[in-house]
């Protein structure tokens, strides 16, 4: 029963985290044809999972399985949104917006891969 809780508080955590950035970013862009939004949670999700991943690797004391659960699962899980990247990418497509997806593809790929190295990089480069 813990476990759930641990996902479902973290998970509500991470959805208004996600909620907020992704709102943040379309007013601050002031953009309605591309998805920054998602981008930025998306790479930010990623740069998160990547530097923690990398402390969690050097400092596994610290990150126990539920401390592992309630960040990775819950508020990251709750974070990234692969599902509205993918729904996102969809209308485009559908809207004839073929090269807007193509580049949201290929954008969220690219920023996903990178954040995750940056990150772990930064945790190692801190002695995690």
């Amino acid at each position: 029963m813990i476990e759930i809780m641990l996902v479902g508080v973290g998970s509500f955590i991470g959805g208004v985290l996600r909620f907020g950035l992704s709102t943040w970013v379309h007013r601050v862009l002031d953009n309605q044809w591309f998805p920054y939004g998602t981008l930025a949670v998306n790479a930010l999700g990623c740069l998160l999972i990547g530097f923690l991943a990398g402390l969690a690797e050097a400092r596994a004391a610290a990150f126990t399985s539920d401390v592992r659960l309630f960040i990775f699962v819950g508020i990251l899980g709750g974070f990234t949104t692969f599902s509205s990247f993918a729904l996102e990418t969809f209308s485009l497509a559908r809207d004839t917006q073929t090269v807007a997806a193509l580049a949201n593809i290929g954008l969220q790929l690219v920023f996903g891969l990178v954040a995750v190295w940056v990150g772990n990089v930064l945790a190692h480069a801190m002695g995690g």
